[in-house]
């Protein structure tokens, strides 16, 4: 058996190059498709998981806990029934490190010359950098040092707008739980940079304590951050937050928070399979009519091949492995070139010539490319199975030609 074996892969290697220059033009066109196929999948990788980070940090947090209300109304009016205190205790009691108690409200904020609307957003700085939720790049100044810290941290954007800077004094203005107004000024102490550009004009941030002082609500918040380890993997510490709130509050994942991102990560899944699929598809025609001129060629000798005793099932196996080989060869070339195009590419690919375009997707100005190995692996499995399915057509009719008529064919 193992005989036979042998002599059946060295037949099909032999058989393979004898024919040089056909085989390398196979060879070049699978190595191409397959380098198509990991490297394209590695920049939808990339610019989808950006999308997602960059989504989960302006949420922020893999888990999410609300009034059952606020969504649909995230006045100050739908606090959490437990408050900051509570909240605090609660978590204690678990393994959970990573997590924040915000408020958060819609809000104007007025400069010497500009006013525009906001939300606002009174954190506790300490917590927030363990989110690395957006607020913490400040590219000018400083951030917040306490959750009674008197400043505000605006983005760059917003700066512009307002025409203010470091050190200007800034009017914020909301609602309290009355329904009269709340205002208060802050000196703008940092800026911050976002991924999106939307993120600078939109968010402000101050001190969790003073906005409360501000709205007058005591210690009570809006909202709640969890962040798990993986943003593929929240059933567990989704699990675990519900039961901490129960029917006090909505506690919902991130997919479900922004239904748009978890969307493109499923669609995502399924594009990389078709995408593979629709890749060797055009390249399996190449390959099938490789294999069909080779076994035109050795007609007679595949006749008397059979007619010296070898069985049909060994010529079958012949022409299976020498495509094998052949794909096998193209495969190794092709997954070396997708590495050698998106290792060095993993500092970014800079896109800000199509920078808005993008931002209408929710992505950044810079791609950066990033190679999944299960991705890797399933465009091998998909190029050998396919491989292996195309080969059976010409292998088959090799295996059932007649001796005589194979032997006599001109």
């Amino acid at each position: 058996m193992m005989n036979s074996i042998k002599i059946v892969t060295i037949l099909a290697h032999r058989n393979l190059w004898r024919n040089h220059r056909r085989t390398i033009v196979m060879v070049a066109a699978i190595s191409i498709g397959v380098w198509a196929m990991i490297f394209m999948t590695a920049l939808m990788r990339g610019m989808v998981n950006d999308m997602i980070r960059d989504g989960i940090r302006s949420l922020p947090g893999h888990v999410q806990v609300h009034d059952p209300d606020f969504r649909n109304d995230p006045s100050v009016n739908n606090l959490l029934a437990l408050n900051d205190s509570e909240i605090s205790s609660a978590f204690a009691k678990t393994k959970i490190t990573s997590w924040a108690s915000r408020v958060k409200v819609p809000a104007v904020i007025s400069s010497e010359r500009e006013s525009r609307g906001v939300t606002l957003f009174g954190v506790n700085p300490a917590q927030e950098k363990s989110l690395n939720a957006i607020g913490n790049d400040i590219v000018e100044g400083h951030g917040l040092e306490g959750t009674d810290d008197p400043g505000v941290v605006i983005g760059r954007k917003m700066a512009e707008k307002l025409e203010t800077r470091v050190g200007k004094r800034v009017v914020l203005m909301s609602q309290d739980p009355e329904n009269e107004i709340a205002d208060r000024g802050y000196r703008v102490v940092g800026l911050f940079k976002a991924q999106l550009a939307a993120h600078e004009e939109s968010m402000v941030f101050a001190g969790k304590s003073t906005v409360q002082a501000m709205l007058r609500i005591d210690d009570q918040v809006s909202e709640v951050a969890v962040m798990g380890e993986d943003y593929r993997s929240v059933d567990d510490i989704y699990k675990k937050v519900d039961s901490m709130f129960g029917d006090q509050a909505e506690v919902l994942p991130w997919q479900e928070l922004d239904s748009y991102l978890g969307s493109m990560l499923k669609v995502m899944d399924g594009f990389v399979l078709v995408w593979m699929i629709v890749i060797f598809l055009a390249l399996s025609f190449g390959l099938v009519n490789t294999l069909v001129m080779a076994v035109f060629e050795r007609v007679r000798e595949i006749g008397l091949m059979l007619a010296l005793g070898m069985r049909p099932s060994s010529i079958l196996g012949q022409i299976i492995v020498e495509s094998i080989l052949l794909l096998a060869i193209g495969l190794l070339i092709g997954n070396v070139l997708a590495l050698a195009s998106v290792v060095p590419l993993r500092d970014g690919i800079d896109i800000s010539a199509v920078a808005e375009g993008m931002e209408m997707f929710g992505a950044s100005s810079m791609l950066y490319p990033e190679m999944e190995w299960r991705d890797v692996l399933m465009a091998n499995v998909v190029v050998l199975t396919l491989g292996f399915l195309a080969s059976l057509s010409p292998a088959w009719r090799a295996s059932r030609y007649d001796p005589i008529e194979a032997i006599t064919k001109v």
